[in-house]
């Protein structure tokens, strides 16, 4: 059977198409880029479930240990931790059946993306997107404009 490979846009607007999406990566004690996109997200009306091993609540929503503890599950996870952290989210996301992984990976800061697991992620047939910011695409600030355009510019994205 053929699969039909995406476009990056294509992957992107299916992921936000998505309406119940966790988001790994915040922080306890500081504020973070992954803690900024959650924000977003849930300003953009997602439902979002912030996913963390040791807090109890973040940004004043219950906070979840990992991605098996969120009731109903989620449609997507996105990913702002180190790569080695990523291929645990990801090992969890695929045992779980989620069927859209994304890991930041702006070109500046260091990225999220484990190569083991987007390879992982293709085998499932899972919708795994590896380059960009969901702060590109919602709404962006020109900052994230500026970066969307760079990625494009560069022929990343």
């Amino acid at each position: 059977m053929a699969t039909t490979v995406q476009t990056h846009k294509e992957q992107v607007e299916d992921f936000l198409a998505q309406k119940r999406i966790a988001v790994c990566g915040l922080s306890r004690t500081k504020d973070s880029g992954a803690g900024a996109i959650y924000l977003k997200m849930r300003d953009h009306g997602y439902k979002v479930f912030p996913v963390h091993p040791s807090a109890e609540a973040l940004h004043g929503d219950p906070c979840y240990p990992n991605l098996g503890a969120i009731p109903d599950g989620v449609d997507a996870v996105f990913i702002m931790n180190s790569p080695d952290i990523s291929e645990q989210i990801v090992d969890e996301a695929l045992s779980l059946g989620i069927k859209r992984v994304w890991m930041h990976n702006n070109g500046l800061m260091p990225s999220s993306v484990s190569q083991a697991a987007v390879e992982r992620c293709r085998e499932a047939g899972v919708n795994v997107i590896s380059i960009g910011c969901p702060m590109m695409f919602l709404t962006p600030d020109v900052f994230h404009k500026c970066m969307r355009w760079v990625l494009r510019a560069t022929r990343r994205m």
